[in-house]
């Protein structure tokens, strides 16, 4: 099964921690199986990680913050994966994606902040447009894995989750996993959640 990691370059601690909060969140609940913010720490990101993995779930969610961009892709190259750029300028999307899905190849998807270097687009495997105007890369990088996937991320629940949504027309319906499992059995022994008994 392909794996799909997240590369953030160029983030900056003062300006961009909500945006790479926002990348990361993305990343996680699109179906990439880890993020890595490069070239810097920045406590406030970590902290979200462990936030929303403890409550939501995804502690084996892969998450590592002040490595090499560049040696990071680099090394992702050297082992035989592919490295795709999510740029303005690139090939549209809908003309490579079924090529890089029939790879089988794990994925970096880079993804950057401020200007990128000439580097990335020289070194990426596949330089992607979403679209060909302006627009921020947490859109991008949410479209690009919703078509890698093809819609089934959104369906993604992880099973070390403490809390869940329940889907509602109105309101909000968030359960406990606790709750959810001791209404199964109230429902199993009442007879009317046949499914899941």
């Amino acid at each position: 099964m392909t794996k799909i990691y997240v590369l953030r370059i160029g983030h900056r601690p003062g300006r961009d921690k909500r945006i790479t909060t926002h990348v990361f969140l993305v990343a996680r609940a699109f179906g990439a199986h880890g993020f890595i913010l490069g070239d810097t720490i920045d406590e406030k990101i970590a902290e979200t990680y462990r936030k929303i993995t403890d409550r939501w779930g995804g502690r084996r969610f892969f998450f590592t913050m002040g490595v090499s961009s560049r040696k990071t892709v680099e090394n992702w190259k050297r082992d035989g994966g592919v490295v795709v750029h999510l740029t303005m300028y690139g090939i549209h999307i809908d003309d490579v994606i079924n090529e890089i899905r029939g790879l089988g190849k794990d994925i970096l998807v880079v993804v950057g902040a401020e200007k990128v270097p000439r580097f990335f687009y020289e070194n990426a495997d596949y330089n992607i447009a979403i679209g060909h105007q302006p627009h921020s890369e947490v859109a991008a990088l949410a479209i690009f894995l919703d078509r890698f996937y093809q819609g089934k991320e959104l369906y993604l629940t992880y099973p070390d989750a403490k809390i869940l949504i329940i889907p509602s027309a109105k309101g909000k319906k968030v359960i406990t996993v606790a709750n959810k499992e001791k209404a199964d059995k109230d429902h199993c022994r009442q007879g009317t959640n046949r499914d899941g008994c």
